[in-house]
């Protein structure tokens, strides 16, 4: 291809926008039958460069539409929309088991889409591109205000959606790593439910007093959402991933203080032991160490220390008592926690109890521990430090990257689309359409 004579044209549309929301990415002015790749690169806040490609043919018309288009190689291959975020992964030589997160809400993913001539697979950082567009994609649409919690003695942050409100509101936790994560309580603002997310493990409170929260920490989070003005108090869910999960039934089933409209539960588990505090639930899955599986590549695998589902009804949560809806988001490939037997026993459980009805399950094959927000690359193993143990860890967390983005992709659309329906009302005058966002 004689670059003086094919000026390839380049767009992204739209070149800003959510994390969730998908881009057009067109290809136009190439030799109708030549080769080309469309590459992503993104340098993460850590420093470490990520990249994605795929390998195309120009049409007739000198022109390849990505989201209509077949690859034929890259890190995807097929007709895939937004191949280029999902199968994201770091560039060759980097440090392994690296997993992509973002730190700083207030600032975009960054993302350069370039085209370049024929199809490598390597090296694109010598090769000069045909041309090349930055993206930006947020975690906070325009208008959304980032609060920092301090009240309580809480450590966390809450993200309001832009105007008067009130908003319904949702109470976010993570998993067994702590720290305060913010992205996903940014995006969940942006489609309009006011979020408050909570470090639970690690906290000011607990490095200045030298041990763990008690149940009541969760509470006091609860009440500062739900007495803040522009929340509807009435209307809060909670919505926990893995360790987050387990302290978002327990909390659902037994507080006094938290009362819910929803609940939302990613990849967790009921088995622990329903009178105890955080520390002695992380000491309850320590005492079954010896289940601790390694496969091959020396990748730990926690998923049995909770099995068999125990009888004894003080090692899980009385799912009966629950009385608001409740999803549950499955991964059947789940190797971090027996996602897929704890769904199963907590459906049997509400069956007997007559309460069912409120129960909500999706469930994806081949998809593993950590489903996020859409086009997160998949992570199928990382580092991972142990909070009470002070030790690092590679994780495996399972799934294979097409079903898993598969997954994170039909989650949230039915997870938003459940919060709406449980947290909002047509009689609620601040009640808002998330297609305008």
């Amino acid at each position: 291809m004689d670059r003086k004579q094919c000026c390839v044209k380049l767009t992204v549309q739209p070149s800003r926008g959510l994390v969730d929301e998908k881009f057009t990415v067109l290809v136009q002015n190439a030799p109708p039958g030549s080769q080309l790749t469309v590459h992503a690169l993104h340098q993460c806040e850590d420093g470490h460069t990520w990249e994605a490609f795929a390998h195309y043919i120009a049409n007739a018309t000198g022109t390849v539409n990505v989201p209509e288009d077949l690859s034929l190689g890259g890190t995807y291959s097929g007709v895939e929309p937004m191949g280029l975020l999902w199968s994201l992964r770091p560039v060759p030589g980097s440090k392994p088991w690296l997993r992509m997160r973002k730190m700083n809400v207030q600032t975009p993913l960054e993302i350069k889409i370039s085209v370049y001539q024929g199809h490598p697979t390597e090296g694109f950082i010598t090769e000069v591109p045909l041309n090349s567009v930055l993206v930006e994609r947020w975690y906070m649409a325009p208008g959304i205000r980032r609060v920092p919690i301090t009240e309580g003695r809480l450590t966390a942050t809450l993200f309001l959606p832009s105007g008067p409100g009130p908003f319904p509101g949702l109470l976010d936790l993570w998993g067994g790593e702590g720290h305060l994560v913010e992205y996903r309580a940014a995006l969940l603002a942006s489609r309009g439910f006011a979020s408050l997310t909570l470090d639970y493990l690690t906290p000011k409170i607990a490095s200045e007093t030298g041990k763990m929260v008690d149940n009541q920490y969760f509470e006091t989070a609860f009440r500062v959402l739900q007495q803040h003005p522009q929340v509807l108090g009435s209307r809060i869910g909670m919505m926990g991933l893995s360790l987050g999960a387990s302290f978002t039934l327990k909390m659902a089933a037994y507080s006094e203080v938290i009362k819910l409209s929803s609940v939302v539960c990613i990849n967790g588990t009921h088995v622990q032991p329903v009178d105890g505090s955080v520390e002695e639930m992380l000491e309850y899955f320590g005492s079954n160490a010896e289940k601790t599986r390694f496969n091959e590549e020396n990748q730990v695998i926690w998923r049995d220390l909770p099995l068999p589902i125990p009888t004894d009804p003080e090692l899980k949560v009385d799912v009966g008592r629950l009385q608001c809806p409740v999803m549950l988001v499955v991964a059947e490939d789940d190797q971090n926690w027996p996602a897929s037997e704890s769904a199963q026993d907590m459906k049997e459980m509400m069956e007997q109890a007559g309460n069912s009805h409120l129960l909500t399950i999706l469930s994806y094959p081949n998809a593993g521990h950590l489903i996020e927000p859409p086009y997160t690359p998949h992570c199928r193993a990382s580092s991972f430090r142990v909070r009470n143990q002070g030790e690092t860890f590679m994780a495996l967390w399972g799934g294979d990257t097409v079903p898993h983005a598969r997954a994170q992709e039909d989650a949230w659309r039915k997870m938003l689309a459940f919060l709406q329906e449980n947290l909002y009302s047509s009689t609620n005058p601040a009640a808002t359409s998330l297609s305008h966002l």
